[in-house]
């Protein structure tokens, strides 16, 4: 009997298969600091041998890789000037592995099976920390929050937001129908669940503005090409506008009360300010990827005590930017920069033009719901991460020629 490879590699056959591969990828995600690295080859198997069996289909229609790869080969061959060679040399071929993976899996997955695969991956990963149930002190500032099988509540409040926004995606964007509209319901209220008693300000804020940017993105496409742009372009100035008088009028620091936050944001500018500092030792290249927060680093070794992180792991500036900028420099930094603005800009030339294409509906707001927590979290520039593989992805769906559907809209 022979199996037919369209349902492993084509996005209209392999539901079945890549619902599995993106649920599994998802859960090996979240937890494979937990369970070692037989997850990691696990999810390498769904993932690296589908080019061989189909070459063709992974090898036409590349010219938009090396602007998306750029980062990912920067990071590894910082490994010549890294202060820790072996440590970025380790990381640097999982991070382009990594890539790789995402890549494969944007020209492999349909939109709607990276939807029903995240559902179901996001419904795996939240039912394994309920079970486990973990709560975690903060003493910095003296609060109790759920982390289930996490060590952070913005690593838990992450998983939880993006269930919240596949949800919705499937039931809006996608406007599914018939029976998963059941189980998405459940798994959306299962995430707002945790999203609730994680208590991460960052998630909740996110996921919310993601969820707004894409009703009005979706809005948008009742309109013919030309006013649909001039209502973005208006739409967009006066957002930024009313962001502008809002923090004037001090909506910035009633949020932070809101969320029980102080000016300190946790002590995140302190943060942000050693990374600074750290940043102008080495600023074109950067002191290597993955090469700052190393076991017996001087400065790592304090900033873990003075956060209390006992695991001595785990730990970044909370910011994208200054994190590229230490480890990668200004270099690094602009080729990251072009990497998210790209994505976002290209999903929303899709969204803006003639086409309706279903992967610029889905990762429209992911993108900038990726791009919004980069400014307090690290969440691309690490392997074996669900955010730097969703970006991945994205970057792959949105300058694709050889995938995209296209259809004229009237008008």
């Amino acid at each position: 009997m022979k199996i037919p490879v369209a349902i492993f590699v084509s996005p209209n056959r392999n539901f079945g298969y890549g619902v599995v591969a993106i649920a599994v990828s998802l859960f090996v995600f979240a937890y494979s600091t937990r369970f070692g690295q037989v997850p990691i080859l696990i999810y390498y198997a769904l993932w690296l041998p589908l080019p061989f069996i189909d070459p063709q289909r992974y090898l036409r229609g590349n010219a938009h890789l090396p602007w998306i790869v750029a980062f990912g080969v920067f990071a590894l061959l910082s490994t010549f000037w890294s202060a820790a060679p072996s440590a970025t040399a380790r990381a640097g071929v999982q991070y382009l592995t990594h890539i790789a993976c995402a890549l494969i899996a944007a020209r492999s997955v349909s939109p709607r099976t990276l939807t029903f695969g995240g559902l179901a991956g996001v419904a795996l990963v939240l039912a394994y920390s309920l079970a486990v149930g973990g709560y975690h002190y903060d003493p910095i500032d003296g609060s109790y929050t759920f982390v289930g099988a996490f060590s952070s509540k913005n690593q838990l409040g992450f998983f939880a937001s993006l269930g919240i926004y596949l949800a919705f995606a499937a039931l809006v964007l996608l406007r599914e129908r018939g029976l998963l509209v059941a189980p998405t319901l459940f798994v959306g209220a299962l995430s707002g669940y945790c999203l609730l008693f994680s208590q991460s300000a960052t998630s909740v804020i996110t996921v919310a503005i993601a969820l707004a940017a894409s009703l009005a993105m979706n809005t948008l496409q009742l309109f013919a090409p030309i006013p649909r742009k001039l209502l973005f372009a208006a739409g967009a100035v006066l957002a930024l506008l009313g962001l502008f008088a809002a923090l004037q009028l001090g909506a910035f620091d009633a949020v932070l009360g809101a969320f029980g936050k102080d000016a300190t944001l946790t002590g995140r500018t302190y943060l942000w300010s050693e990374g600074m500092a750290a940043a102008r030792e080495h600023p074109v290249l950067g002191m290597g990827y993955q090469a700052y927060w190393v076991h017996g680093f001087p400065d790592a070794e304090r900033l873990w005590e003075e956060f209390y992180i006992t695991a001595r792991t785990g730990f970044h500036f909370h910011n994208t930017y200054i994190e590229a900028l230490v480890e990668l420099g200004a270099i690094g930094l602009v080729l990251l920069v072009i990497l998210l603005i790209g994505v976002t800009a290209g999903h929303t030339s899709i969204l803006l033009g003639n086409r309706r294409d279903p992967a610029a509906r889905l990762m429209f707001g992911l993108s900038v719901m990726l791009l919004l927590r980069s400014l307090a979290e690290v969440d691309m520039m690490t392997p074996y991460v669900v955010g730097s593989f969703l970006l991945y992805y994205a970057a792959g769906t949105a300058f694709d020629l050889s995938r995209r559907v296209v259809r004229p809209v009237p008008g």
